[in-house]
């Protein structure tokens, strides 16, 4: 069984005041991983300021996975500033990574990465903590650009804040959560009775969460076998499109 991970960090950062800037250990992951049955994992760099040398990592280690890793770029919205369309540009070129991933410390989702993924044809991984403000607009403004919300809308265990995400689910067409650090329950159940299994993916945040643990959340969910392959599999392979390798292909 495929079982795909949307949301791992991978390599060194440039910071020390947390471990997640600090450094993600995808060798730790991957043992976890594999005893939990994942099968296939997104990857992206440890949090910092400038992902130069972070994205340069992480493409090898995708590079190394041999199909078993798909790269997402980081990119800080203020330090990338002007240079943004030619960093994806070669992520996707050179390294033949599947989408972009930005975080609310280095500063809010901006048109200029929005544009660029939409010239790309990929999809943007924004963590807002709670702030959905731009979600909601960049979700209205560019609806041909596939957001994933990790967190379902903040890791900061925002219980209104996530139910508000819900509700944007419903609304728009083009946006997802994944279910990685939701500590309320109840609310991965909301999603799937409100905005359907299609708007769920399952992920991790690893390896600072146990991707074990955060699997057994979605199994408990008693979700239907098409259902529980939507979350774990087809729902981001949809996202993602073809990609290389011999082990991870396009969602039928």
């Amino acid at each position: 069984m495929t079982l795909v991970d949307c949301h791992c960090h991978a390599g060194h950062g440039d910071g020390l005041s947390h471990p997640s800037e600090s450094f993600a250990d995808i060798g730790r992951y991957c043992r976890r991983a594999k005893t939990a049955g994942i099968t296939h994992t997104v990857l992206f760099g440890a949090l910092g300021t400038d992902y130069t040398a972070v994205n340069r990592e992480v493409a090898r280690i995708v590079a190394e996975g041999r199909g078993r890793f798909a790269g997402f770029v980081f990119l800080n919205p203020v330090g990338d500033r002007g240079q943004v369309r030619q960093i994806v540009e070669m992520a996707v070129s050179q390294w033949g990574f599947r989408g972009i991933k930005v975080h609310w410390r280095n500063g809010r989702l901006t048109q200029e990465i929005v544009e660029a993924a939409a010239a790309f044809r990929l999809p943007v991984l924004y963590d807002p903590l709670g702030e959905l403000a731009t979600v909601e607009v960049a979700a209205r403004q560019y609806p041909q650009v596939p957001f994933i919300i990790p967190h379902l809308g903040t890791f900061g265990d925002d219980w209104g804040q996530q139910v508000a995400m819900i509700d944007k689910l419903r609304r728009f067409p083009n946006l997802f959560v994944d279910s990685s650090g939701v500590r309320y329950f109840d609310l991965l159940i909301d999603v799937i009775k409100w905005a359907g299994p299609s708007k769920l993916l399952f992920g991790s945040d690893g390896p600072f969460l146990h991707p074990g643990v955060e699997l057994a959340k979605i199994r408990l969910l008693n979700l239907q076998p098409d259902a529980f392959d939507m979350v774990t599999r087809r729902n981001i392979l949809r996202l993602l499109g073809p990609l290389p390798g011999r082990r991870l292909q396009r969602a039928a």
